[in-house]
């Protein structure tokens, strides 16, 4: 039989449910002993065991809220993504644009002048550049670039503690996928939509391009400072070379250059940039790209210092075909190959024999700035140089520039007059003379009396020069101007005996190969071909067509008349041992401008000397300063080569006697003067033969041995 119930027994409450638990056991009275040292220990027990559980409800709580936000937080991303993703294009009209096309210059030799273009570099494979570029690159700015999904959750995370414990920004955490697609598609703004954007478009890349595809396009489109864009035309822009051949310690350089572009440059600050490619070379070594002596030799490069522009006289080129090619092909939509006709190393002697001068002579002489044309026979450009420096200055004073030619314009006065009847013995007098208001004097003011046409070009004398002005007539002496190449517009007045009117050096250059060639005009001209980069022809320039412009009676006259301008003139400084050499100084008023244009059977070339200002030089006269820029150039171009004659070999050819000098006291009225020596029209032979005379050899055909 079951005993009774004790009326203080009661039954608990189970965990689960109010009933069914076992009954409570009676509570104990309170001992009056103290407790033992047994039960002091089990007290403790019980305490420790209740702070343990304290800690495991506080880690089971914190666990349990971290989850609850870690899915709000997903939910939150997810929200983010799928809200700004939807900003996006769909994605099959997802496409990396085309790069801006590049113009490719280049010489006769194939090397490369420059490359224009919004880029100003062409795009290489990962191949065709140097290997220390694309490694430097990925170790200094993506070293798990080959392993990540577009998206580095590591580096991300890295730079996020990184910012946290600068408290500001310091470190980014963006891919090269990632930044090839801010580069590309996207703006540069700093948003949470352009950077949710651009994980979403790096996910993309990472799926339709390989990443040796992703690397290149990036290396061919991320800006390297001071207007390069591309690997290409930051090696050409800093080291003056292409990408293939880029050192260790160059591609470190340009690796850096990535973290601030503009800042870092070596055109702005050399050794900022330098102790940047060191932090590239230190994070190569320590991935285990490049072992203790490469790094050791990279380090020990002195500092890469690039001008702050474009530099070298071959940008004036560049400058000059970019001009040129809309009017010949249109607009430039695809990268295209221009071949030019510039020789490489006439094109370097050119700029160091006019640089070398006005270094020497410039400050002592007050003379700021220079210009030299060559041109051969078939009216190719050999060289140019539009000035000094083109880093400084990039206006083109051989070619945009246009100043009074001086006495230089005298052979086209001379040519004139041998056309109406004139020979190289025709006398005149050197006595003061006044036409209508206008006096013209000598250079030096004085005057020497009677003396041929041949002495009368020699020495520049102004007083004969303006009379056979007026006896052929100013505009019959613009009319043969013209006919030689002279484009410009020519005012015809007695003046143009001193050439006052403007000319540019390239035009006044050119017409002189009508001399060189024995009355044969040849137009200069820069560009040979161009073709796209895959080798489609969109321009080819068709072989020259001689036009007969003087006869040659007149050609092989002037060209005898003009070698005595050099051998015993004012043109003396221009000569050559062992080669005929042929020319005319000039020199405007006040020494403004200083001109020397001559040739030889090879090459025509003109040099101008002055200040862009317009002010007076100190006592610059064509046959100074001018001249000895022309001879040190030309004696370069001629080395090794051997001597040709001019045409006509200098002789003159004077088959009547010499007109006898009229008397300064003679009261006749130059009207009287013409009709006794009897001015006529141009001579028959003038006319263009049916058949042209064979071009003489060219420099480059002698070079080329044809």
């Amino acid at each position: 039989m079951a005993s009774k119930k004790n009326k203080h027994d009661r039954t608990e409450p189970s965990l689960f449910g109010l009933g069914g638990g076992e009954p409570a056991k009676p509570a104990r009275k309170p001992s009056k002993k103290r407790a033992t040292g047994k039960n002091r220990k089990t007290s403790k027990k019980r305490s420790r065991a209740s702070s343990g559980g304290g800690f495991t409800r506080m880690l089971r709580f914190l666990v349990y809220w971290s989850c609850v936000a870690a899915v709000w937080g997903a939910i939150v991303v997810a929200g983010i993504v799928i809200y700004y993703g939807s900003k996006l294009p769909p994605v099959d009209e997802w496409a990396i644009p085309d790069r801006a096309p590049n113009v490719k210059i280049l010489a006769t030799d194939g090397s490369l002048i420059a490359n224009r273009g919004a880029t100003g570099g062409e795009a290489l494979t990962l191949d065709e550049m140097s290997p220390f570029i694309p490694m430097a690159v990925v170790a200094i700015e993506d070293r798990r670039f080959y392993s990540h999904f577009g998206v580095d959750p590591i580096g991300l995370s890295r730079a996020m503690i990184t910012n946290l414990q600068h408290g500001g920004l310091v470190q980014g955490g963006s891919t090269l996928t990632q930044q090839l697609a801010k580069n590309v598609l996207l703006s540069s703004a700093q948003t949470l939509e352009r950077k949710v954007q651009e994980a979403l478009m790096a996910l993309w890349l990472e799926h339709e391009y390989s990443k040796e595809q992703i690397l290149a396009m990036y290396l061919n489109r991320v800006y390297f400072g001071s207007g390069a864009y591309g690997v290409e035309a930051a090696s050409q822009r800093y080291f003056d070379k292409s990408a293939r051949d880029v050192t260790l310690g160059e591609a470190a350089l340009l690796a850096g250059l990535l973290k601030a572009p503009s800042r870092l440059s070596p055109a702005r600050d050399p050794e900022a940039a330098e102790e940047r490619a060191q932090v590239v070379l230190a994070a190569m070594h320590d991935q285990g790209m490049i072992d203790d002596s490469d790094m050791a030799t990279a380090m020990s490069r002195k500092p890469t210092r690039a001008p702050s522009y474009w530099t070298g006289p071959d940008n004036y080129v560049a400058d000059m075909v970019m001009k040129e090619l809309t009017p010949l092909i249109g607009d430039v939509t695809t990268d295209i190959v221009v071949a030019t006709t510039i020789d490489p190393g006439l094109e370097r002697d050119a700029g160091e024999s006019l640089s070398k001068a006005l270094a020497a002579s410039g400050e002592k002489d007050r003379v700021e700035q220079g210009a030299l044309v060559s041109v051969d026979g078939t009216g190719a450009i050999r060289a140019l140089v539009g000035g000094r420096d083109y880093s400084k200055s990039q206006f083109n004073r051989a070619v945009t520039a246009k100043r009074q030619p001086g006495s230089a314009f005298k052979p086209f006065v001379y040519a004139a007059a041998l056309e109406i009847g004139d020979r190289p013995g025709s006398v005149r007098n050197d006595a003061p003379i006044t036409i209508d208001d206008w006096t013209p004097e000598n250079y030096e003011k004085t005057y020497s009396g009677p003396m041929t046409l041949t002495n009368a070009l020699a020495h520049s004398v102004n007083t004969i020069a303006a009379q056979l002005v007026m006896e052929a007539s100013p505009g019959y002496v613009v009319d043969v101007a013209h006919r030689l190449g002279i484009t410009s517009d020519i005012t015809a007045n007695a003046s143009l005996a001193l050439g006052t009117s403007e000319v540019s050096l390239l035009e006044l250059t050119g017409a002189y190969t009508a001399f060189m060639n024995g009355g044969f005009r040849a137009t200069p001209y820069l560009i040979e071909s161009v073709k796209t980069a895959e080798g489609q022809s969109l321009f080819q320039r068709a072989a020259p067509q001689p036009e007969r412009v003087l006869s040659a009676q007149t050609a092989a006259n002037m060209n005898g008349m003009m070698m005595r301008v050099v051998t015993e003139g004012t043109g003396k400084a221009a000569q050559i041992p062992g080669w005929q050499v042929a020319g005319k100084t000039g020199t405007t008023q006040s020494s403004r401008d200083a001109l020397f244009v001559g040739f030889t059977a090879n090459l025509t070339t003109g040099v101008w000397v002055g200040n862009d200002d317009n002010s007076p030089m100190r006592h610059v006269t064509g046959g100074k300063l001018p001249a000895q820029i022309w001879h040190d150039y030309m004696a370069k171009a001629h080395h090794g080569l051997k001597p040709q004659p001019l045409y006509g070999g200098g002789r003159l050819i004077d088959p009547k006697p010499a007109q006898q000098p009229s008397n300064d006291n003679d009261p006749k009225t130059l009207v009287e003067l013409l009709g006794e020596i009897g001015i006529k029209t141009p001579a028959s032979d003038n006319a263009q033969p049916a058949q042209p005379e064979p071009r003489r050899r060219t420099l480059m055909d002698i070079l080329s041995g044809n």
